[in-house]
This record gives C-alpha cells, structure tokens and sequence, in this order.
C-alpha cells in the first residue's frame, strides 16, 4: 500500500512541475531589441559647372643646355695653368683649360717649318732668272716668314706655269704637312670655349694624359633645360615659345622658363614626347629638381574634385533626399592629387569629402562644409 502511495505522489509531483513549468514559459515575455537608426553625416555642396584650365604638371632635372666634354686628342704630361684644374673653377671663354708639355712636339713642328723655309730660298735663283714677273711677292714672302709664328699662307700662284714649277719643288707638299703639324700643336692646349665652370675633373696635375683620355666636363652656367615626359593627348598643344612656370621641390621660388624644343617621336612604351624647357636664373645649378605647369588647354563645363571622391567605375557620391546616392561621371584629366570631371548637373548635392564606409541608399544628413571647393 505504501509503495502504491509513493507512486501516485510521484507522479502527482512530476505532473505538476510539467504543468508549471509550462505555464512559467507561457507567461515569459522577452523584450524585443530596439534598432537604433544610424544617420551619417556627410560634407556636401552644390556642383557649379565652369571652365576649368588644365595645367600638366611634370618635372625633372635641370641640364646645361651648352656642356663640353673635354678630351685629350695628343699625348704628354698635363702641365699647371693659371687655374686649378678642378670642379667649380670658372673660366672665360678663351681661357687655357688644360695645357699638355709640348716642348718636343714644338721642336719638330719648327724643324719642318725650317725645312719649308729652306726650299722657298732654294729656288729664289731660279725665280729671279727664268719668272722675274713672280720674283717678288715670293720674295716678300720669306721676308715675311718667321719659324716662331703661324706659317703664312703661301702667295696665290696665278699661271700653270707657276703652279707646275712651285708643286714640282715640293713647296706645296711641305707647307701643307707644316700646316697639319702646327694644328696638332694647338692641341696641346684646351682652350674654353664659353664662359662657364668645371664640374668634373678626372686628371691632375702631372698625369700623364694619353690621346683619346676623357679629361672632365665643362658647362655653361648662363642657361639651363629642363627634360620633362608630357602625354601624347596634350603634345599638340605645346608650343615652341610657349612660357612655363617652374618651381623647386619645396615650391618656396618660382622661375619663368620657355618651351625651346619638342621632340617629334612618341615613347613606344610611356606614350609621352619629351619637351624641353629653357631656363635661366642665377640661384639655378646643374641636377636642380624642379617642377613645370603647362597650361595646356581649359575644359568648359567641368568640376575639378579630389580624386579621393572618384569611386570604382568612374562614380561620385550625391544626396538626394537625405539618401546617399551615386551617378556616373566622365573623368577628362587626372592631375596628382585632383580630377576634372564633367556630366554633373548643376545644383547637385555632391559629398565634398570621402564618406567612409559609404553605399547607395544610405541614410545621411548634411553637413554644410564653408570650406569645401568644388569648381
């Protein structure tokens, strides 16, 4: 009988707790989760349309348009001259570069000077008996000659006959070699060519310079170019004369130079032509990094922006409605840090800085930034 009792109370208590525990889930109410909507703000302002001029920024570094590179065409030892033969030494034009030992040379550039001289007096009989008519300017000649200066040009011969007998002594001949010997003398001294500095120097006093030696570089300081890549798109609007604005890698000093030279091929591989610009100042020097603006035309009807707002596929974002919205533009130039666009309608509400995380659709609200600039 107990045990029958147990039992009944046992099943009694399990049916209760089901039947409580029932009703508790029944009566549990969870609250449901508020969502909370997020409104972006965006930096916005009206598109105004206008023309916008294109300016090409390229840049390079500046070259002497007039350099040298100096050469030794004879052999011997390199003497002092009245300058240090070192890099920033400035010369004149005309000025003694280098000067090379040609005291042996020199002696036998005289010995055939001599030689020329002898074979002029030798036949000074024979002129004054069989041609008395040319006698005398022959005669004038060798008084004018002398072995320590420039061989004089020989007189103008004006007969065959004078011509035979002149040529058949050897006299041509022997001025010619003589005139070939002192031009190799003037080799051994390098004069400037144009008032201008040294800025490389590869030999020193006492070298012993060989023929076919490169001996340094010498460049003109007065004017300078400037090498800079332009695209094909806007190499036809360059023109020969045409002024550029320089400046240095800080933009802190600005210089005024000239288009001097296009060149007429095409980079197969950049798809640039290179422009050369003329440049002259006295602050400049030699493998200066500058930067040139070329104004190469103006696109009317355009907006230049960051090109931080350009999106994927050539889109910008717009607000339409307080609704985030994008609309496709036509990129026409893209400069280092901006791009010009056109197909914007004026009066658009364009965001006027990256909206981040931004979509289509999205809910914003506008923030009127005074010191946005859309052009």
């Amino acid at each position: 009988m107990r045990k029958i009792i147990l039992s009944v109370l046992g099943i009694l208590l399990i049916v209760a707790s089901f039947l409580g525990a029932k009703k508790i889930i029944a009566n549990k109410k969870t609250p449901k989760p508020k969502v909370e909507k997020i409104i972006k703000t965006v930096f916005a302002k009206k598109a105004q349309n206008q023309t916008i001029p294109i300016i090409i920024s390229a840049n390079g570094n500046l070259k002497a348009k007039r350099r040298v590179e100096l050469f030794s065409e004879v052999q011997g030892v390199f003497r002092k001259g009245a300058k240090f033969f070192k890099p920033g030494e400035s010369y004149r034009k005309g000025q003694t570069l280098i000067r090379i030992d040609a005291s042996e040379y020199a002696a036998t550039v005289l010995s055939a000077k001599s030689n020329l001289y002898n074979l002029i007096t030798s036949i000074m009989p024979d002129l004054r008996l069989d041609y008395p008519d040319i006698f005398p300017k022959w005669q004038a000649y060798l008084n004018s000659y002398d072995i320590k200066k420039s061989t004089p040009t020989l007189p103008e011969m004006v007969s065959e006959k004078e011509k035979y007998f002149i040529s058949g002594r050897g006299i041509l001949s022997s001025y010619y070699s003589v005139k070939n010997l002192e031009e190799r003398l003037y080799k051994y001294n390098v004069t400037s060519p144009f008032n201008g500095i040294l800025t490389q120097t590869l030999v020193t006093e006492g070298t012993l310079i060989r023929a076919g030696q490169k001996l340094g570089e010498f460049i003109n300081t007065d004017i300078y170019e400037l090498e800079v890549s332009i695209g094909k798109s806007y190499s036809d609007l360059l023109k020969i004369g045409k002024n550029v604005t320089l400046s240095d890698l800080n933009g802190s000093e600005e210089y005024l130079g000239k288009v001097a030279r296009i060149n007429g091929n095409i980079d197969q591989e950049t798809q640039t032509v290179k422009a050369f610009i003329e440049v002259s100042n006295k602050n400049l020097k030699e493998g200066m990094y500058l930067e040139a603006k070329l104004a190469a035309k103006s696109e009317t009807n355009a907006i230049e922006i960051d090109r931080s707002l350009l999106q994927e596929n050539h889109n910008i974002f717009i607000v339409r409605d307080s609704i985030l919205d994008l609309i496709a533009v036509k990129p026409v130039y893209f400069s280092e840090k901006t791009v010009v666009i056109k197909g914007v309608p004026n009066g658009t509400i364009m965001a006027s800085k990256p909206v981040a995380g931004g979509y289509a659709g999205m809910l914003v609200k506008i923030y009127e930034d005074k010191t946005a600039k859309i052009q």
